[in-house]
């Protein structure tokens, strides 16, 4: 199956993904030819904050967003606690709700299980940063090389 990793160019040689998205999930993606910044990257115990937003079914209620921001026991452990404001209803009335959730985990479909466990099974999810950077208005499938000012902000928050 095609892989994010076919829509760049290879060169540099030995570029490679930092991390993943799910197929069911669009969004920020980095790469780089830099393996011990993509290690603290991914590493949580640098603490580097990925933000999602998710449509979900049904709109979270206090006691659904407390118990992400505490943390949520899955299969795999509990997990750390994360940031998580609700945004918005599709429209009154609607089954659907919006959410923003923040982690510095990458666990496998971490977001997805985590608002499932809380009885909000996600219908679509999209990681709008990877610490400091914005995917802003890229399109579906573009890409574009960081700044140096982003590589050194993608350094300085792991300490590097």
């Amino acid at each position: 199956r095609p892989t994010v990793a076919d829509l760049v160019s290879r060169e540099p040689a030995g570029l490679f993904p930092v991390g993943r998205l799910d197929r069911d999930t669009t969004g920020l993606v980095l790469f780089t030819t830099d393996g011990d910044l993509a290690h603290r990257l991914l590493h949580p115990s640098y603490h580097v904050k990925k933000t999602y937003i998710a449509t979900v079914t049904g709109l979270p209620d206090a006691q659904s967003v407390d118990k992400l921001r505490r943390g949520i026991e899955l299969d795999d452990g509990i997990t750390a606690p994360a940031e998580v404001r609700l945004i918005e209803t599709k429209c009154a009335g609607s089954s659907e709700g919006r959410v923003e959730i923040v982690i510095h985990e990458g666990r496998k479909r971490q977001v997805r299980r985590m608002l499932e466990a809380v009885g909000h099974p996600v219908i679509s999810l999209h990681r709008s940063s990877f610490g400091p950077l914005l995917l802003g208005d890229l399109e579906l499938g573009a890409y574009r090389a960081l700044s140096s000012e982003e590589v050194s902000a993608l350094r300085r928050i792991t300490g590097r």
